[in-house]
């Protein structure tokens, strides 16, 4: 069996899914839940009352070289592949004038709730070049990235509701052909395109979440 490799995709037709050379041997996941504290006088400890949740937040540890050639391909710079991650750092000229979000994957068929696929922005990055050539380029590097959680009101009401599934787009898709897929009905299409606030209908990208929300 072929090893996974953890892969990312940003959202924007000028990015490539890619695949990092090397696994991460480790990565964390961490999440922060609010409560506010109220003294009562008459008890022990404050009471608690909830406050919301935070986003999750997932922190990866990246190693690159490219001292030997990586699937056939000699690399001269590895700034080749780490400036991909400086690529989605930067201000999106979109609608919401911000960097890109992004789609970490690894493995097939992860269990639900799992931590992958994790759609989040790049909150954090930080590169250290270790090994250089002669003329001063870079060969070797270490990255420390952080994503942090990226998630609609429909994509939190799909976590936490059943009944409320999201599909992910496939080559050849189409809102009309999904509508009748889950409802029977390919005039529906404007239920999903308004749910994922799709400004273009027509531009699905392949990889792409789409929330589908139930139907009474």
């Amino acid at each position: 069996m072929a090893l996974a490799k953890l892969r990312i995709k940003a959202t924007g037709s000028e990015f490539e899914e890619f695949e990092v050379p090397f696994n991460p041997t480790q990565y964390s996941i961490s999440k922060s839940v609010k409560y506010k504290s109220q003294t009562v006088t008459e008890l022990n400890a404050p009471v608690l009352s909830f406050g919301g949740g935070e986003s999750r937040v997932l922190a990866l540890d990246l190693f690159f070289d490219v001292t030997e050639p990586i699937d056939g391909t000699q690399y001269k710079d590895v700034r080749q592949l780490t400036n991909k991650f400086v690529a989605m750092t930067r201000i999106k000229r979109n609608r919401d004038n911000r960097p890109p979000v992004c789609l970490i994957s690894w493995g097939a068929n992860p269990p639900e709730n799992s931590d992958f696929p994790f759609r989040g922005v790049i909150t954090s990055l930080s590169q250290t070049f270790t090994f250089f050539a002669n003329d001063g380029r870079p060969l070797r590097a270490n990255l420390k990235v952080t994503f942090t959680e990226d998630s609609s009101s429909e994509e939190d009401q799909r976590r936490t509701d059943p009944d409320f599934t999201t599909r992910v787009i496939k080559r050849g898709d189409t809102l009309a052909s999904i509508a009748f897929e889950v409802y029977k009905n390919p005039g529906l299409w404007r239920i999903i395109a308004d749910a994922n606030q799709l400004d273009n209908p027509r531009r699905l990208e392949i990889g792409m979440p789409l929330s589908i929300p139930k139907m009474d």
